[in-house]
């Protein structure tokens, strides 16, 4: 791995939001894996002045549907014992709202996208104090960390390869709907029920990718005992780290900016808050995120 870069933030002022409580979900565990690497990044001041105008490629969810996702959440202590990780998945980019597969592609947000990202940030900056701030280094991740980073304060943000999303092989850049007829076996293998397929064209099966990514995140853990971070990244990586945290159900949707709350303890992970969007009720989103149509990485 190269070596360490550094630069600061400075904080800048963000529009007011609404900071809901969090989503409560049964408590899972899991077995702790290995890690590599991660550079450190501070950013410099970014320019936020944004007009939360919905373009045409995004829909609001409802009052109701994006009340469904939340309950009450528990005390904002964080245990000794744990370290309390929030994982946002990036904003949206244009390639989310043409269904284009993005892999490791390195496609920066849009818009709506970075309207999202000064949602979430606003809301996440009135809350319990953050340590850290770790990141794909993905643009559309990047930058979605560093504007969290620029709201909540003097943050460091740690750019982490291992948070990246799923290498897609010969799928990457192609829409979705036209890649069973463009690379059929590439479509074939995205498709399998086997969960060591890997993808032509250099792609990764889920088991690789459900390596590297829970792996990196029970490294995190282990560094940030009794601290809150976050954590951000991509659609397949959170599925994954729900799959680990939750075997026996189902993630469904993770829509751009959604906050996902685990507590590690050692090799145990719990799920305290999932898919919450509540602080997208001003903001234009895409309501089709990872999930349903497996392109929105």
């Amino acid at each position: 791995m190269s070596s360490l870069q550094t630069w600061h933030t400075v904080r800048q002022p963000f529009p007011s939001s609404t900071c809901p409580s969090r989503l409560a979900s049964p408590n899972c565990r899991t077995e702790s894996l290995g890690f590599r690497g991660a550079q450190k990044v501070f950013r410099h001041s970014i320019p936020l002045s944004l007009t939360l105008i919905p373009p045409h490629s995004t829909q609001l969810l409802s009052k109701a549907e994006s009340s469904s996702s939340m309950a009450d959440s528990a005390s904002s202590y964080v245990n000794p014992a744990c370290a309390e990780i929030i994982v946002v998945r990036h904003g949206e980019t244009e390639w989310n709202a043409d269904g284009r597969i993005q892999g490791h592609l390195d496609v920066e947000l849009n818009d709506a996208g970075r309207q999202q990202a000064v949602s979430v940030a606003d809301r996440l900056s009135k809350e319990p104090k953050i340590s850290v701030v770790y990141s794909s280094d993905l643009k559309r991740a990047l930058e979605t960390a560093q504007i969290i980073a620029t709201s909540c304060g003097e943050i460091e943000v740690v750019k982490d390869p291992e948070l990246r999303e799923r290498h897609l092989g010969d799928l990457q850049g192609l829409v979705f709907r036209e890649a069973a007829t463009t690379c059929p076996k590439a479509y074939e293998a995205l498709s399998s029920q086997k969960t060591d397929q890997e993808i032509p064209g250099g792609g990764e099966s889920l088991d690789q990718l459900y390596q590297r990514c829970t792996s990196a995140l029970q490294k995190i853990s282990h560094k940030h005992i009794g601290e809150r971070v976050v954590v951000v990244t991509h659609g397949g990586v959170i599925r994954a780290l729900y799959k680990r945290a939750c075997p026996n159900k189902r993630s469904g949707k993770v829509l751009n900016t959604s906050i996902n709350v685990f507590h590690l303890s050692g090799d145990k992970w719990t799920v305290k808050t999932w898919g919450d969007v509540n602080h997208l009720n001003q903001t234009g989103y895409l309501k089709s995120g990872f999930g349903g149509d497996r392109t929105s990485g």
